[in-house]
């Protein structure tokens, strides 16, 4: 039996035989014409009444059977050809029909065309989904995507290793999934959130350059651009490397070659603030934790498109118009802002208001003139100052956020990305990267009220032990830096790395920071420690996330759609009714008890 390919067309007179799913029959009277359709495309049968077997066969059949025809290839008629398909320009003339298997009328659609099924009923009947032609090409160059990648690592002499799955449980940031021991009751493994641990015992073991296509695991709310549960990164760690600087340059053209060779997109970089940040003989910016925050209210920013925030602080020091008599005052220039109706701007004003803010004052700048609700609280100078500094031209506006520095970041960089979308400045044709660095070691818990990690705790500090040995108040401690790094494309963080702590007496510190004594972090984190004290090498790495890569690379806006068998938003896999519960038989090898939720 032959898939559909194009190949033939070179069978023209020859007989074959091909199989696969009945896509559509049509029935002319004296002739039934069937599109079969497997992985590889569609060809048209023909069916006459004297193969009477197969013609009475094929007056039966219907959408998805399954089947077997053989016949003799011809070419189609000139008038009768369809441009449409590979195989438009042939078909098969059946002598024999076979009838494989029957199909039940279907919850689901398996064409890319018609009415478009919910995501609820394509994910319960995932089996059906994944018939559709357009997830057959996403799963084909999923493949081709690993492919790339592996031939990147294996070309810079990185070696494949597979780490374990059952672990111990790691602080990686996120909820663990447990898993009890039958054999050693009342204690658990916990299924990876990550290699962290193990890909740095490979550098202690001697492994030069390591990866992996990693499974992770997080119990994690899913959302449009992270799944529930399992997902893949390509892990990787190099050894005797003691600047993060290392890893970038040794990875970020994988993502350079998967964007223009891959996927044939641009690189662009539009905003002009980013440009300063590209060290020399790089294409890439690397953007500091702390300006990428004050220029776009984001630690991943998307640079397909500029629309910086603009410091206004100092600018209207001097203002008596209340709102803006606050510790940071910023402003975003929307070029063709004042296309936007008072309705729209109501809708963004109430966005503001849901992050904090207590309003979004703004100028429109129409036919020379400043049209706004404030514009009679400054002074002629400080409109001037506001214009020269924004740029604002006729046609656009410029809305400002004033109050403490981060809430005015947080805000102004969400209607940063608002305004993008509203405005369609995000092409799809298009991968802006930018690396994010030295991120803060320690960072505020608010509900906590105290001091954590700000990533986790296997990270060099930058300075190592005498930043460490010099931060005695909470302000020291959180102006501490650590080489970490992220790489961001179209506004998604797609990998995070760092360079490891491998000094046990600095970890030892870092924790000691947050009030944690030496008995706690070898109860942690005892395997790591004690390898770190037989001379464990410096040592970095990062770990890109693969999906979401994908789900950039293939224009997908839900991760879920470029995933063979996801769970739903809820973290249920409808298909296999997952979660579920197990007997009681099950439990009690495990030695665990259920307790029901009191009423």
């Amino acid at each position: 039996m032959r898939a559909l390919s194009t190949d033939l067309k070179s069978q023209i007179g020859n007989t074959v035989t091909v199989a696969g799913w009945v896509n559509s029959r049509r029935d002319h009277g004296g002739l039934i014409f069937i599109d079969l359709r497997d992985h590889k495309g569609i060809i048209q049968l023909v069916i006459t009444p004297d193969t009477k077997d197969a013609f009475a066969l094929a007056e039966t059949l219907r959408d998805e059977f399954v089947i077997k025809a053989s016949g003799s290839i011809r070419e189609r008629a000139d008038d009768l050809k369809n441009p449409n398909i590979e195989t438009g320009n042939i078909e098969l003339v059946v002598d024999s029909l076979t009838l494989l298997n029957r199909s039940e009328p279907l919850p689901v659609n398996t064409h890319d065309e018609g009415d478009e099924s919910s995501e609820e009923m394509r994910l319960k009947y995932r089996y059906l989904d994944l018939r559709r032609p357009s997830m057959q090409r996403t799963l084909k160059r999923r493949a081709e995507y690993y492919k790339f990648i592996r031939d990147y690592m294996e070309a810079h002499d990185f070696i494949e290793v597979a780490t374990p799955i059952l672990a111990n449980s790691s602080p990686e940031g996120a909820r663990d999934f447990l898993i009890p021991s039958r054999l050693h009751p009342g204690q658990f493994y916990a299924l990876p959130q990550a290699p962290q641990q193990f890909k740095q015992l490979l550098m202690v073991g001697g492994v030069p350059k390591y990866y992996q296509i990693a499974p992770c695991f997080r119990d994690e709310d899913p959302r449009a651009d992270r799944l529930y549960g399992d997902f893949y990164q390509l892990d990787l760690e190099m050894s005797f490397v003691d600047d993060g600087e290392v890893v970038r340059k040794e990875i970020e053209p994988l993502y350079i070659d998967l964007a223009t060779k891959f996927v044939s997109k641009k690189i662009i970089l539009r905003s002009e603030s980013a440009k300063k940040f590209i060290p020399s003989g790089e294409t890439i910016p690397r953007i500091p934790y702390r300006d990428a925050m004050n220029l776009y209210g984001v630690d991943k920013p998307d640079l397909r498109y500029g629309m910086e925030l603009i410091e206004l602080t100092d600018a209207l020091k001097d203002t008596e118009f209340k709102v803006f008599q606050s510790p940071c005052v910023k402003a975003l220039c929307v070029k063709g802002g004042a296309s936007l109706t008072r309705s729209q701007i109501d809708n963004f004003t109430d966005q503001a208001k849901k992050l904090g803010a207590g309003g979004l004052a703004y100028i429109l700048y129409e036919s020379g003139e400043e049209k706004s609700p404030i514009a009679k609280f400054l002074k002629p100078e400080e409109l001037a100052k506001i214009k020269e500094l924004t740029g604002a031209e006729d046609g656009d506006a410029v809305f400002f956020g004033a109050d403490t520095r981060d809430k005015v970041n947080k805000v102004l960089g969400q209607l940063r990305i608002a305004f993008a979308d509203h405005f369609e400045l995000k092409k799809d044709n298009e991968i802006a990267l930018c690396w994010v660095i030295d991120f803060p070691f320690y960072e505020w818990d608010e509900n906590n009220q105290k001091l954590d990690f700000g990533h986790n705790p296997f990270s060099m500090p930058k300075g190592g032990m005498e930043a460490l040995k010099n931060a005695k108040t909470d302000a020291e401690k959180l102006a501490i830096v650590a080489d970490q790094y992220d790489m961001v494309m179209n506004g998604y963080e797609v990998a995070s790395g760092a360079v490891r702590n491998h000094n046990p007496e600095i970890m030892y510190k870092v924790f000691g920071l947050l009030g944690y004594n030496q008995a706690y972090v070898e109860k942690r984190f005892g395997g790591l420690l004690n390898a770190f004290k037989f001379g464990a090498p410096p040592h970095a790495g990062c770990a890109p996330g693969l999906d979401r890569i994908f789900m950039i690379l293939n224009d997908n806006k839900n991760i879920r759609d470029i995933v063979a068998f996801p769970k739903n938003g809820a973290g249920v896999d409808l298909m296999m009714n997952s979660p579920a519960a197990v007997d009681d038989v099950q439990l009690e090898e495990a030695g665990i008890a259920i307790i029901e939720p009191e009423d």
